[in-house]
């Protein structure tokens, strides 16, 4: 399903346009002899998501520094290891951060901090790719010493195919709305000066649904959104 907004329209006064680049987004123009009308057009298109991004933790405490990295360490290596279990490549499998830090309670009677030792924390970040497994995967880790969870982050493989589509959209919707402005200020037509593109876009659609298997977390992948920003500039010509 595609879909479309339009974010800004203006007519703008006659102007000389200079060629621009930048990494962000692409650009090409033209010079103008007649009065502009620049429009910016978001389209999208929604497809199943091929891929999640999953994060998971574990946080052990100990009485000193050297106690808590070690037990945590070895909680970690029991998660890595049941990762790897699943079949996950080691390339979809990324620490994310790694954390240790004293622990503090506050004595309401002597109004002050009393050290209870330390804590030590390390997150990893799985790619899976395959969105069926996600609700098992979620499981395993639970099951392997995880004390916290993340996402999961749905993502298409490769959204080539679907931005080209959203692209093609976007530019037959704004020559028709550079045409709107046209004949509404008595112009017969229109011509191409500018196009940029801002860098394409991803996001999740959470109200969608889909089918999942009952002997694991449920998980809904539902769909997500992937498309293009682009700025086009057109002349009105007679």
């Amino acid at each position: 399903m595609i879909k479309g907004f339009l974010m800004l329209d203006r007519l703008l006064p006659i102007a000389a346009a200079t060629m621009m680049a930048a990494p962000a987004f692409a650009q090409v123009t033209i010079a103008a002899e007649g009065p502009v009308v620049e429009l910016t057009i978001s389209e999208s298109v929604e497809a199943r998501p091929e891929m999640a991004a999953i994060g998971a933790g574990v946080t052990t405490d100990a009485d000193t520094a050297t106690a808590a990295m070690r037990d945590n360490a070895r909680s970690t290596s029991a998660i890595l290891e049941r990762i790897k279990a699943q079949g996950i490549e080691q390339g979809d499998v990324q620490t994310i951060g790694i954390n240790l830090s004293p622990r503090y309670d506050y004595d309401e009677q002597s109004r002050r901090q009393i050290f209870r030792g330390y804590q030590a924390s390390n997150r990893v970040q799985v790619t899976l790719r395959s969105v069926e497994r996600v609700g098992e995967l979620l499981d395993e880790l639970v099951a392997a010493g995880a004390t916290d969870l993340s996402g999961p982050s749905w993502s298409i493989a490769d959204p080539t195919t679907a931005q080209a589509q959203a692209r093609e959209r976007a530019m037959v919707t704004g020559q028709e709305r550079a045409l709107e402005y046209a004949r509404l200020e008595g112009y017969a037509d229109v011509r191409l000066l500018q196009i940029s593109e801002d860098a394409p876009f991803d996001r999740p659609m959470p109200f969608a649904k889909a089918d999942v298997a009952e002997a694991s977390t449920p998980v809904e992948p539902g769909r997500v959104e992937t498309g293009v920003t682009i700025t086009v500039t057109y002349e009105l010509i007679r």
